[in-house]
């Protein structure tokens, strides 16, 4: 796949991310969505489920690695890649490592937790056995956006569970 075609496939996947991190927002959760490719299709989606499952360990990466490791019949996911909405978190990064992925793919950055080379690398650490190729930014704004609205609910009324995500197609960016 030349770097053109692996753009626009990166923006088809991020899409039905963020579609992931919408259904997130509109229950209430942290609005991170993520999906998981192999051979060019979707094999597993999920979303952040840490207030409905009551398990600080419901990320929507942790979410869909599970699928994802279901559907292939094996905890090793050489071949596939992680599309997700955030920076994955040290908890996320280090069970991406253990899936062996390929690639990791995220849209809005995060400088204070990130362990995709935001605050560290998990990803590609030098002690550990594996690492995986890093996109990051695709569809960052839109990434960032959902976030930003979400927190700001929250800040305004932190009783009141988040309604309706922004749309990331309004304004035509796709970033």
């Amino acid at each position: 796949m030349n770097p053109e075609e692996r753009a626009q496939s990166d923006d088809v996947f991020m899409a039905e991310a963020l579609r992931q991190a919408q259904r997130a927002y509109r229950r209430g959760e942290v609005p991170v969505g993520a999906v998981v490719v192999r051979e060019g299709r979707i094999i597993a989606r999920a979303y952040n489920q840490v207030e409905l499952l009551k398990d600080a360990t419901a990320h929507a990466e942790m979410l869909a690695l599970t699928m994802a490791e279901s559907v292939v019949g094996d905890w090793r996911l050489t071949d596939c890649t992680l599309y997700v909405t955030k920076e994955p978190c040290p908890m996320c990064a280090g069970a991406v490592v253990h899936c062996r992925l390929q690639r990791v793919v995220f849209g809005a950055s995060d400088p204070k937790g990130g362990a995709a080379g935001g605050a560290l690398n998990l990803l590609q650490f030098h002690g550990l056995n594996h690492r995986c190729e890093i996109t990051a930014g695709v569809r960052q704004d839109d990434c960032a956006a959902i976030l930003k609205a979400f927190f700001a609910e929250r800040r305004r009324d932190p009783s009141v569970s988040p309604a309706r995500p922004p749309d990331p197609s309004a304004d035509g960016s796709s970033n």
